[in-house]
């Protein structure tokens, strides 16, 4: 359990990471966290890289580059919402309908909408803020050594993953990574869609080694 508690730290920082990337404008304060986090600056390493960090300050980056991207990814061109890719009729489900909000409810994880500026929960950056929320639990529970909690959390976090991230956001990240015009977009696209990829087979791995798992259920 002691390895678990460092890789949920790292796990913690990633979908902090991705989910406030992918939820609203990036602002200085994000922007500087990131910067002065070399392990976060190595998940982005063409943002890293790009001379124009040089040439402009981070207000002329905000608002010439990243949130013109922002707006033509998240807002414009692309639909960050998971009823859009499953749904045969391609409409954003904003009501109690939409699956995903029960499960938060049964969770308690309340999505503010007006708050977080999107139209239905399923957005792809509620639901890694949704992910992110399942691995601080994860962690309270290995702090607390229950062991019990600890497999169920790992289930919930390998379903949600395999019924709802995984189902569609590889093709909305991949167009994403296609369409992006800053490398802050581009390398977050990337990370994202490999860190989940990832973090699934983690998850099963570890439901494997510290918990009684359905076979069937992790394939």
């Amino acid at each position: 359990m002691e390895q678990m508690k460092q890789e949920i730290e790292n796990r913690i920082a990633i979908y902090a990471l991705i989910s406030r990337l992918m939820l609203v404008e990036v602002d200085e304060a994000f922007l500087s966290n990131i910067e002065k986090d070399e392990t976060l600056l190595s998940f982005l390493p063409h943002y890293r890289d790009w001379d124009k960090r040089k040439e402009f300050s981070t207000a002329e980056l905000i608002e010439q580059y990243y949130n013109v991207d922002f707006t033509n990814l998240f807002l414009m061109h692309l639909v960050p919402y998971e009823s859009f890719y499953t749904r045969d009729d391609q409409m954003i489900e904003s009501g109690g309908d939409n699956p995903v909000v029960e499960l938060y409810n049964s969770l308690d994880f309340r999505v503010e909408l007006d708050t977080a500026r999107v139209v239905s929960a399923d957005h792809i950056g509620v639901e890694l803020e949704f992910m992110y929320m399942l691995c601080t639990a994860l962690q309270k529970a290995l702090v607390a050594d229950d062991k019990e909690g600890v497999c169920e959390l790992l289930e919930v976090q390998r379903a949600f993953l395999k019924e709802h991230l995984l189902e569609w956001t590889p093709l909305f990240l991949i167009n994403a990574k296609k369409e992006s015009r800053t490398p802050l977009y581009h390398d977050g696209a990337e990370l994202t869609l490999e860190f989940i990829l990832s973090d699934f087979e983690y998850i099963n791995e570890k439901l494997t080694e510290h918990c009684i798992v359905d076979e069937a259920l992790a394939q």
